[in-house]
């Protein structure tokens, strides 16, 4: 990405994504999926595996999970049947542990700094339930870079749709031209680019088992803290 691109005063806010953008959260899925897994007597799911299966939701997470360890014959069926109680259970458990099994990536913190050092105003939006997600930025101290955080249950439809984000910019009373969307994911970069918000994505992230840089984004990073100020504002 072009340096300039990083001026802050091209720039009112920014939207952060949660899971493979701030914190490494496949502990917590692995944990709670297994733990899931086991009160409907089937096998667990290696983490290997869930990480191709995050950033779209928790429902298509918990789907995927149930897919992937049925027989093949009628897996979707038996996953739709079985949904219902797999929810309830993994609400339980991914509540009792959650960001326990969790870690903010490297240079996080210092790009949230510099981001609201240079005057931005911040919001994170992000697929996760907002009953996981605000408990989870609280936990790991991210919570008070944030003026606004929005779940997927927040809006009708979720990341890669482009309405969280207008929804988003909305609140954030910004246009999404001058709202920059940072992610780590497809889903990030193309309900972005439908919103109209420039768009960066980190390298080392959850993009479901594809190379990040094959995506459509304006620029690339491998820290957070390489978004650093250009000028000041």
């Amino acid at each position: 990405m072009n340096p300039i691109s990083f001026d802050h005063t091209n720039f009112d806010a920014a939207i952060v994504d949660l899971d493979g953008t701030m914190v490494d959260t496949l502990g917590d899925f692995a944990a709670s999926l297994n733990r899931m897994l086991d009160d409907l007597s089937l096998p667990h799911v290696a983490p290997a595996a869930i990480e191709t299966m995050v950033g779209k939701g928790s429902e298509h997470l918990i789907h995927s999970a149930l897919v992937h360890v049925l027989p093949p014959a009628d897996a979707d069926a038996k996953a739709r049947a079985l949904f219902g109680r797999a929810w309830e259970r993994y609400q339980h458990h991914y509540l009792a542990i959650n960001g326990r099994h969790s870690a903010v990536y490297a240079g996080v913190i210092d790009g949230l700094k510099a981001l609201r050092a240079s005057g931005l105003r911040l919001a994170c939006l992000t697929n996760k339930p907002t009953s996981f997600a605000k408990p989870l930025l609280v936990d790991k101290g991210l919570d008070g870079f944030f003026e606004l955080v929005f779940g997927g249950d927040a809006f009708e439809r979720k990341k890669p749709d482009p309405l969280p984000l207008l929804k988003t910019c909305e609140a954030l009373g910004t246009a999404p031209s001058r709202t920059l969307m940072i992610g780590d994911s497809s889903n990030d970069a193309r309900a972005a680019r439908a919103a109209g918000c420039p768009v960066v994505l980190v390298t080392y992230g959850y993009n479901h088992g594809e190379p990040v840089r094959g995506v459509d984004a304006d620029g690339f990073v491998d820290s957070l803290a390489e978004l650093v100020p250009v000028t000041g504002r």
